[in-house]
């Protein structure tokens, strides 16, 4: 098929990557250079959004917020404005759920159709094609794109219509910020209370307590590898869409807010370019206490 994508970051640029590899003609902008493994591999840069509309079936975006989509989608020179009846835009970005409802209205109108399909994975899941993709939008669309999907993706579901796939990551996020708290405070309190974290870890991995975060984010917090596989800033953005829903929506996400504000502490002491394991900084600066030196 013939396939845009526009967003060529940390994740962009592997996913984009996964699309040629399999055989796609490949057509891409962002707002940097785009990377040489990208041209290499065959896909072409165009000068806009709007020109990987023209030259696109399906439209790939995976930008970094909300206004970032708006923009790409319908600023000047954006996808709105080459866009045309039968194409697909599929939007991978982690954005505002109710925002997604309003600019897929805005692309059925132009008599073309809108998936959303955050995902949840990180650097790690978009190199290895193994992401996994939340899914709102017409089951029809759903099923044309996602031969895709599955060139980037292993767990991939259609949740329901549009805005739903991005309250999935919403929810998604919720989970991974509070499990992220979670392993910090152990590993704070039990290396505070003289433990080798390093054995905690292993000993807490063959009980209930283990979870991928464990694994993964624990081992991260230890040997103090914090570069970044989903930067702390982006955490950010997405609990504060998590709690601007709770407030439209009247409910209360206190441990939300909580991790939202372990994160701010992160971003204040000037680590939010960090990965999101490095929340358990927020915790030792409050201990005066490092949980490894590394």
């Amino acid at each position: 098929m013939k396939v845009g994508f526009i967003g060529l970051g940390i994740m962009g640029t592997p996913m984009a990557l996964h699309l040629v590899n399999k055989g796609h003609q490949l057509f891409v902008h962002t707002r940097s250079q785009v990377p040489e493994a990208v041209t290499a591999a065959g896909g072409v840069r165009v000068d806009s959004a709007a020109a990987v509309a023209r030259e696109a079936e399906v439209i790939f975006t995976m930008v970094p917020d909300t206004p970032d989509v708006e923009a790409v989608l319908f600023g000047k020179n954006g996808v709105a404005e080459g866009i045309g009846k039968g194409k697909v835009v599929v939007d991978m970005s982690s954005i505002s759920p109710m925002a997604t409802k309003a600019f897929a209205k805005r692309i059925n109108e132009l008599g073309a159709d809108y998936i959303d399909a955050p995902v949840s994975g990180g650097e790690v899941g978009a190199k290895a094609g193994s992401l996994t993709i939340m899914c709102g939008g017409d089951p029809a669309v759903f099923e044309r794109v996602k031969p895709l999907l599955e060139c980037m993706g292993k767990n991939i579901t259609l949740v329901g219509g549009n805005g739903d796939g991005q309250t999935t990551k919403v929810a998604n996020q919720i989970i991974v910020a509070l499990n992220i708290e979670a392993v910090s405070e152990a590993l704070v309190f039990a290396t505070k209370a003289g433990a080798d974290p390093a054995k905690v870890r292993e000993a807490l991995m063959g009980g209930f307590a283990a979870s991928r975060i464990l694994e993964v984010h624990g081992e991260r917090m230890i040997k103090r590898t914090f570069n970044p596989g989903f930067r702390i800033k982006l955490h950010q953005k997405d609990l504060g869409l998590a709690l601007q829903g709770a407030r439209e929506l009247g409910v209360a996400l206190p441990q939300t807010a909580n991790a939202a504000q372990l994160m701010q502490a992160c971003a204040a002491h000037g680590l939010g370019e960090l990965d999101h394991s490095a929340l358990v900084q927020a915790l030792e600066i409050m201990a005066e206490h490092l949980v490894a030196k590394g």
